[in-house]
């Protein structure tokens, strides 16, 4: 019985857990941070399986490691897992399916390394709708170890992995002087009028900005009353671009677009973050055409190229870490649905949805697999990650900026939708 044969054998036998741990977490949706019943079922059926289970990790509470070891040292392959639901709309992103398939991934992979070596990670990891754990736990040098990371997105049709879009999540308040707007505006001081230039100014700047690059927000406060000068306003802002050195230009010029703004009225302003920042994703060309060539093998008949529109996901920070990829998988069985929907949400427990998670467990086993029994193929995905990221520290030198954090840890071998 050859290693596919095998692999087909082995989650034929674990599907039907499978499935059940997919819908029980679709039942179930919980917002981020908040996912204590999916990460419960994930670690439990893991145990199970024998892993060791750490948790809470990281310092979250629903975030888990969970370890399988060969007991023969060889590289070690790190599976992440999502489990987070949107407001409303519970599974719209699929992160049921995202959750079962790298543990189910685990699974299977951890009944074929007996005798090739090597050692198993899954990682929990909470909040990606929000404010992703992947982006502190990367901070952390969680993933610094790993030889590859591995994870799959429901979509409509199935992509290579490709690229994602960088963010920064700027909060803006501004502070200034109430008084009655009727009997005494000179007495005041409006924050509103510095929101309102503040937006001014950011269209203003829309006009000189890269094309991959955008600026999009909201006001959160514009005021209590009419008959009251405002004296607190504030806004939240995405900033999006190709790269870490052309986001943190953007960003700088926003933070001017707010101080201006401030100037020009008489308030004062804060800026903060109020999420996460997200690098872009860089993927391991190598780890990307395995992964292509057993979605090939396992039953998929076609798999795109990378798709041409996208966000932000805090995958990305983990690329800048290790060799990763993010590749998309259909749970559209006709058509094309948008995700963040409530046909999205059905799809995401329909019987197709769960035969391509099949699909999709036993590539990414088959993957996993690979890694760790081809040393050559190992030796090829780090080397072009060495490179990757020698030319993003030149880049970032070449922008006259700090080298990106990930780069230069003390680990040796560094490596790293919203």
């Amino acid at each position: 019985m050859d290693i596919i044969e095998k692999i087909n054998a082995v989650e034929a036998a674990l599907h039907v857990g499978f499935v059940n741990l997919s819908q029980e977490i679709w039942n179930h949706p919980e917002l981020g941070h908040k996912e204590y019943f999916a990460s419960d079922v994930l670690t439990k059926y893991l145990k199970q399986h024998g892993f060791a289970i750490e948790k809470p990790f990281a310092g979250f509470e629903t975030a888990f490691a969970a370890r399988y070891e060969s007991g023969i040292p060889g590289p070690v392959v790190g599976y992440l897992a999502e489990y987070d639901a949107l407001p409303n709309i519970g599974h719209g992103c699929g992160h049921n399916l995202i959750g079962t398939i790298a543990t189910g991934s685990a699974v299977v992979l951890s009944q074929l390394i007996g005798t090739v070596g090597g050692s198993i990670v899954v990682y929990g990891c909470p909040a990606e709708e929000t404010s992703g754990a992947k982006v502190k736990m990367a901070e952390a040098g969680c993933f610094d170890a790993l030889d590859v990371a591995l994870m799959a997105h429901p979509e409509s049709a199935y992509y290579k992995s490709g690229v994602s879009l960088t963010l920064e999540a700027l909060k803006i308040e501004y502070f200034g002087k109430a008084a009655h707007a009727a009997t005494s505006p000179q007495d005041g001081i409006s924050a509103l009028e510095s929101i309102i230039q503040f937006f001014v100014n950011i269209n203003g700047l829309r006009q000189r900005i890269y094309p991959t690059a955008n600026i999009h927000g909201i006001i959160r406060n514009g005021g209590d009353a009419a008959n009251i000068v405002p004296d607190y306003t504030s806004a939240e802002m995405y900033i999006r671009a190709g790269s870490k050195e052309y986001l943190d230009e953007l960003s700088k010029q926003v933070r001017n677009c707010a101080s201006a703004a401030a100037l020009s009225t008489g308030t004062t302003v804060t800026i903060s973050n109020f999420e996460a920042s997200y690098y872009n994703l860089i993927t391991n060309q190598t780890l990307s055409q395995q992964a292509t060539e057993n979605f090939l093998a396992f039953g998929c008949n076609r798999v795109n190229e990378p798709r041409k529109s996208y966000g932000s996901i805090d995958m990305g920070n983990v690329s800048h870490r290790c060799p990763a990829i993010h590749p998309y998988f259909s749970i559209a069985k006709h058509g094309y649905i948008t995700a963040h929907s409530r046909e999205f949400t059905d799809a995401a427990v329909s019987e197709y949805a769960h035969e391509q998670m099949a699909v999709v467990i036993k590539s990414l086993a088959k993957t996993g697999y690979d890694v760790i029994s081809d040393r050559e193929l190992n030796r090829r995905i780090r080397e072009e990650f060495n490179i990757q990221n020698k030319n993003l520290v030149l880049s970032t030198h070449a922008h006259g900026g700090a080298p990106d954090a990930c780069a230069g840890a003390d680990t040796g071998v560094h490596s790293a939708a919203l």
